[in-house]
């Protein structure tokens, strides 16, 4: 083969390279956070009406863990939280669980949180407010090994105000909409000031500081804002 007949090859080669590229690029197209937080955020709201852990960190979580959808085990296995076990792929081998679709991959990271003692209980302390408590509670339950784990999904949740979603609620066949910012509600005969909390999406310090309460005891009728 003579040089003039090489350059022609590498020539063809590179216009059939130019040619396939653009398809290649397209399939592989990766997620902006907006996009992802867009493509998930209703579910995140759905499982915390259900669950009671916050959207924040159903979606911060979940970001980090899985690079924003654009990991190879979010891409291939639908594993947005790192969780391992078995799967069935043919495309990669990978310790790590493998999920029908990305929605049971948020199921099940929100049924470890209410199965396991040391993730449930912070439910009941936190409720869906406190997002940095909540973060540094999953931590030292034993969730991530990372030293930097904390900082790092506390960052995305404070960059993409995540926490906003945590006011947010979903009905029946409609779209997130936000919760009133203060609500005031008039206790019920067999009340808690932690059943109202869960309830409202707050704390019971955020109670008390709010009405200016120094212990949990309350009276029937007595309004309360939230």
């Amino acid at each position: 083969m003579n040089v003039s007949q090489n350059v022609r090859t590498v020539f063809v080669f590179l216009i059939s390279l130019a040619v396939l590229l653009p398809s290649l690029s397209y399939g592989q197209k990766r997620l902006t956070a907006k996009e992802y937080i867009e493509k998930h955020k209703e579910a995140a709201i759905r499982y915390m009406e259900e669950y009671g852990v916050p959207a924040s960190i159903i979606l911060g979580i979940a970001y980090h863990e899985s690079a924003g959808g654009n990991s190879k085990i979010a891409r291939y296995l639908n594993n947005h939280f790192g969780i391992k076990g078995r799967n069935n792929s043919t495309e990669i081998r990978s310790a790590y669980k493998g999920y029908d679709s990305v929605s049971d991959s948020y199921r099940d990271f929100v049924e470890l949180m209410e199965r396991r003692r040391q993730y449930n209980k912070l439910i009941d302390l936190y409720g869906p407010g406190n997002y940095k408590n909540w973060v540094y509670g999953i931590a030292r339950g034993g969730y991530a090994a990372s030293k930097t784990w904390p900082s790092r999904v506390i960052a995305i949740i404070d960059k993409y105000e995540l926490y906003e979603l945590d006011k947010y609620k979903v009905s029946p066949g409609k779209e997130a909409e936000k919760l009133a910012d203060s609500d005031a509600y008039k206790v019920k005969k067999g009340d808690t000031l932690s059943g109202i909390a869960k309830r409202h999406r707050v704390t019971v310090d955020e109670i008390k500081n709010k009405n200016g309460l120094t212990t949990s005891s309350l009276q029937i009728g007595q309004e309360l804002m939230l």
